[in-house]
This record gives structure tokens, C-alpha cells and sequence, in this order.
């Protein structure tokens, strides 16, 4: 008894004597080795699972992989297996797995195209449906930011429209509609960012136009009333800037965007500073008369 306890007195001792620098660098060097020793392992255990000819033994391994979510490993032995097992009983399951190892991947256009083909290879499937709108899922997690080019948002886009009008009562569709939505706010932010850009480089007739252009492809827009603000302002800077023939014309156009503004947005905030406007395009207006009469 008493020299187990000096034995744990000294271990305990042992335990608390500070480490000298070489001694740390030590042991953090032994552990790199076990980390790397540990990787080859496993990487050799998986390069003897790719070379096995039992594609049964394979196939058990690539879902234990998907299991663990080591989708990497699970992808490199779907790959291999998805031509020898074409015809077989367990083709279905495999290639709905490996299209979503793409996806968990983030590998989102390769997830896309294997979701895409598993709802047209296996039609009657109870995964094809899902299947379907996972590609347009994809597809959406593909689109860039909105400062980018757009074209892979469109695409989305009509992917999942396409997917709610085909599956109207699918419990999918409502979250599809949403991903609508948000595809069509980062369009309409797209292009409304153009116009305030050709805004602040005052060029006021393109802004007029971009900004015309937004309203009529986003009429439901909560921001139209802002786009008519903007509209007002842009022709009243473009007629200040115009030579003075032009001016009353374009000074004209500013007052129709401010009464379409009053008339449709009565209560917008940008009202207030439309007034000051209005007040200010009215009186040029009347001086330009004034001096022609």
C-alpha cells in the first residue's frame, strides 16, 4: 500500500515538472509523426479498398464512408462503381448518394447535372421528385453574389419555377418560391445597382432609362418607390445640364415621375424630399416661360 502510494506520489510529481523547450519540441515532433502515420494508414487502408475487385466489399465501404459523412472517399468509390453496377439492383441507391456527395462537396454544378440525370434515368422513382428540385437547389447555391455576372441566377431561376409549376402541390414548392424570390431580388439589386452607378457618373438619361427598366421587370418591387425618386431626380439633373431648349422638356419629365410617385406612394418617405424638388423643377419651369414670353 505504502509504495503505491509513493509510486502515485511520484507520477504526480512527474506530471507538474514544467517541460524544457527541447523536451516540447520533442514531443510535438513525435506527434506530427502519429498524425502522419495515422493519415498514411488511412490512406493506405482506402487505396486497398479502391483495388479490391469484391464490388460488393466496395460498395459496403463507399456507404460507410457516406455515413460518416466523409463524402470525398464515399464520391471516389461511387465514381468507380457507377458503370460496373449500372444494371444491378443497388444502381438507384448508389447514384442517388453519389449526386448528393457532390452536393455536400459544394461541388454544386457537377450536383446539379447528377441530380438532374437521376430524375430522368429512374423517373418513377419516390427520390425523383426530390431529386428535381435538388437540382434546382444547386443551382441557386451556385449563383454569385449579385455584384457578379447573373448568369447562373437565371438559370436557377427557371429551373425552379420550371420545378413548381411541374410539382404545384409538391411540400417542396413553397420553399422553392422562396429561393424565387431571392434569385429575383438579387436580379433586381443587379440592375438597380447600374443605374445608381450610371447615377454618380452623371449620366442621367442611362440611369433614367435602367431605372424605368427595373420598375417594369420587378412591378411588385418594395422599392418603387425609391426607383421613382430616383427617376425625378435624374431628369431634373439632365435638364439643369441640357442646353436650354431642352430643358422645359426634361424638366417636364421629372414632374410626371414626382406625381407618380404622389399618386401611387403617397405616404413614401422619399415624399418629403420629392416635394422640395418638385418645388424647385416647378419654379425653373416657369422662369424658362417666363423668359420667353
Amino acid at each position: 500500500m505504502q509504495r503505491n502510494s509513493i509510486l502515485n506520489i511520484r507520477w504526480y510529481n512527474v506530471v507538474l515538472i514544467p517541460l524544457s523547450p527541447c523536451m516540447s519540441l520533442r514531443l510535438k515532433n513525435l506527434f506530427y509523426l502519429f498524425v502522419v502515420a495515422t493519415s498514411l494508414y488511412s490512406c493506405g487502408g482506402f487505396e486497398k479498398i479502391r483495388k479490391s475487385s469484391d464490388v460488393n466489399y466496395k460498395l459496403t465501404r463507399a456507404n460507410e464512408y457516406y455515413d460518416k459523412k466523409d463524402y470525398q472517399h464515399a464520391n471516389l468509390l461511387y465514381n468507380e462503381l457507377l458503370p460496373i453496377m449500372k444494371s444491378t439492383r443497388n444502381y438507384e441507391a448508389l447514384f442517388y448518394k453519389y449526386a448528393y456527395t457532390f452536393y455536400h462537396l459544394k461541388d454544386y454544378i457537377e450536383a446539379s447535372y447528377y441530380f438532374k440525370s437521376f430524375s430522368q434515368y429512374f423517373p418513377t422513382s419516390k427520390q425523383s421528385e426530390e431529386c428535381e428540385y435538388m437540382s434546382a437547389l444547386a443551382l441557386y447555391k451556385y449563383s454569385p453574389k449579385y455584384t457578379l455576372d447573373q448568369t447562373n441566377t437565371f438559370k436557377s431561376l427557371e429551373a425552379l419555377r420550371t420545378f413548381i409549376i411541374k410539382h404545384p402541390e409538391s411540400p417542396r414548392a413553397a420553399e422553392a418560391q422562396k429561393y424565387v424570390d431571392a434569385s429575383k431580388e438579387k436580379l433586381e439589386k443587379k440592375q438597380a445597382n447600374a443605374a445608381l452607378l450610371y447615377y454618380n457618373i452623371s449620366q442621367y438619361k442611362a440611369a433614367t432609362v435602367t431605372y424605368k427598366s427595373v420598375m417594369r421587370n420587378y412591378p411588385e418591387s418594395k422599392h418603387a418607390d425609391k426607383y421613382l425618386y430616383m427617376i425625378m431626380k435624374a431628369n431634373y439633373k439632365y435638364a439643369k445640364a441640357s442646353v436650354s431648349s431642352k430643358q422645359e422638356e426634361r424638366y417636364a419629365s421629372a414632374l410626371s415621375a414626382y406625381r407618380e410617385l404622389k399618386d401611387t406612394y403617397p405616404d413614401s418617405p422619399y415624399m418629403e424630399d420629392a416635394e422640395k424638388l418638385y418645388t424647385e423643377t416647378d419654379n425653373n419651369v416657369k422662369k424658362i416661360r417666363n423668359e420667353y414670353k
